[in-house]
């Protein structure tokens, strides 16, 4: 399992770049960039060196972990799965590809993409010193037009980005990239009942056009999670000094919110109930919300029942499980 926080070599990439950096002119261009993409703005207020530090600063540890934890889902639904080859569309500082290079050591040949000259200046400058990402090829363009032009990978990966674009766009991108996807898309977003709105509306879209969920759903049929409740996940990960200045806060841990769907090409022969829920742990059972082939079940594991009850115990929010209903 890949670890949710940032490998060594990006660290001291990052380090590096902030030699000289104010710490405090870095908070402000941070809030300033997190409000424009809440008002739906994109990476649009990100225009210099300094905007893009700033915003890795403020937003790759917690992007990191969250598409980590979406491919150490995938890798242990399809343990067999060695991409040699991936897309990372919207790629902006290229956190995803650091993370897929972690989860796979099988992937050799890197394509990134983003319209944001500054981001494409800073991930080129984080990857130039790794001993795997040194060869990263990074085009530069708006992700439809630049998708159109670019070859098929066995690993195609969307982060925190399908939300920056209309419905129409949404669907028509998403058919691009699923047909740029040999093998497996992953797609990533923040965990609010919007983001959750995305990434279901791309799943069924995809689905209706041959592919197979992966993870975390184990089964291809309609969500059945009824509003207000929706489907999202946790990751905790570590705060650097510097990342604690930057988002001005003490806490030293985040917990990051997001949700997520892999989408395959090949039918899975693995299908575990998905943990939806921290378990409740009582005295005399165990009650645990899962998604099941079989739909959404509350599985309570009686105390009485020691084997089942020690195991039911260590099961965590996201965890892939044997239902044991």
């Amino acid at each position: 399992m890949t670890s949710p926080d940032l490998p060594a070599e990006l660290k001291a990439a990052l380090d590096g770049k902030l030699r000289g950096f104010s710490r405090s002119d870095a908070a402000g261009r941070a809030a300033s960039i997190s409000k424009t993409y809440r008002d739906g703005g994109g990476s649009g207020a990100i225009r210099s060196e300094a905007d893009a530090l700033a915003y890795a600063l403020a937003r790759m540890p917690a992007t990191y972990a969250a598409v980590s934890a979406g491919l150490n889902a995938l890798a242990e639904i399809m343990p067999d799965f060695a991409p040699k080859s991936l897309l990372d569309v919207g790629a902006g500082p290229g956190t995803a590809t650091w993370a897929a290079a972690e989860a796979f050591p099988s992937l050799r040949d890197f394509a990134l993409l983003d319209a944001n000259d500054a981001l494409r200046a800073l991930a080129l400058d984080l990857a130039r010193d790794s001993t795997r990402l040194r060869e990263i090829a990074y085009e530069r363009g708006e992700a439809r037009a630049a998708l159109a032009k670019s070859d098929a990978a066995d690993l195609v990966v969307v982060s925190y980005m399908i939300g920056e674009l209309g419905d129409t766009e949404r669907r028509a991108l998403a058919e691009l990239m699923w047909a740029k996807t040999r093998e497996t898309l992953l797609v990533v977003e923040p965990g609010t009942p919007a983001g959750y709105a995305r990434i279901i509306a791309l799943r069924e879209h995809l689905i209706a056009r041959g592919a197979h969920v992966a993870a975390p759903c184990p089964h291809d049929g309609k969500c059945p999670l009824q509003a207000p409740d929706w489907c999202h996940f946790t990751q905790r990960l570590q705060r650097s000094r510097a990342h604690k200045q930057v988002k001005g806060v003490e806490l030293p841990f985040e917990d990051e919110k997001f949700a997520y769907v892999a989408l395959t090409r090949t039918p899975g022969t693995i299908h575990p109930a998905r943990v939806l829920a921290q378990p409740i742990v009582g005295k005399a059972e165990i009650s645990a919300k899962l998604c099941t082939t079989d739909g959404l079940v509350v599985a309570r594991i009686p105390h009485r029942v020691k084997a089942d009850y020690a195991r039911a115990r260590r099961w965590r929010w996201g965890d892939a499980v044997m239902d044991e209903s």
